[in-house]
């Protein structure tokens, strides 16, 4: 079975631990994703003691997969450790800036992708956490993180409990350009989003809402403008306070 073409975001997990072969095996997976100048400037935070994971509970809104999954991952952009390696060599770095959480950044989600996907390929599942960069501050006073370092994105680890449907995606053509960017029509978008408004979930979740479609759910009720500038202002603020905004 291809794990890509079949993924699915687990949010009920079994308590059966995780054997540390196979943990070690995962995490070693990440270690081999593409990173910036082979300088693998991520860390990864294994969380597996309860009361670490309680306290991580309540930063990422209560999730209860937070609690049930055995292994919690934190996904760090880190430039501490290679800084100290260059200032041990003798040498000056110049990567406090917002450029190098962009690089670090991208080399932290590019391991999580390959921990992921090398969980799913040993019957495990997984589920990304989009509160992360929400509570970033938080997160960093639980898991003592030091200057330089960034929670990027986080993990659930664990075997299923659940067995949910594939959910939607977009057709290829709303997501791939050939040469360049090609212009969308209103057309093209009602194409291309007519077969996910269209699905009995999409409706139910309407009229859950009470919304006239699928966008205001989005807009209004999921990620709001004014959550949202208060929670970039909150990363943003975390950046500086972490060293990263030295330009």
């Amino acid at each position: 079975m291809n794990t890509l073409f079949n993924h699915r975001s687990i949010r009920k997990y079994k308590s059966t631990p995780i054997d540390a072969a196979l943990l070690e095996k995962i995490l070693s997976a990440g270690t081999r994703a593409s990173n910036t100048g082979n300088m693998q400037v991520y860390s990864i935070i294994v969380t597996t003691d309860a009361l670490i994971r309680k306290q991580l509970w309540e930063i990422h809104f209560k999730q209860n997969m937070v609690l049930e999954a055995p292994v919690h991952l934190t996904f760090c952009a880190d430039i501490n450790r290679f800084n100290q390696w260059c200032q041990q060599r003798n040498t000056v770095p110049g990567y406090d800036n917002f450029l190098w959480f962009y690089n670090a950044s991208i080399d932290a989600l590019l391991a999580s992708q390959n921990v992921c996907i090398e969980a799913e390929n040993n019957g495990l599942g997984i589920c990304y956490l989009g509160t992360t960069t929400y509570n970033a501050d938080k997160i960093i006073d639980i898991l003592n993180l030091p200057a330089g370092v960034v929670p990027v994105t986080s993990v659930v680890l664990g075997y299923p409990n659940e067995n949910p449907d594939l959910t939607d995606r977009l057709p290829l053509n709303a997501i791939v350009h050939y040469e360049k960017y090609q212009p969308y029509t209103t057309s093209s978008i009602e194409e291309m989003y007519a077969d996910k408004e269209a699905l009995p979930i999409t409706k139910k979740l309407i009229e859950e809402n009470k919304t006239d479609n699928l966008a205001q759910i989005f807009t209004e009720k999921r990620y709001k403008k004014s959550d949202n500038v208060i929670f970039s202002n909150s990363f943003l603020q975390t950046l500086k306070n972490q060293g990263f905004m030295n330009q």
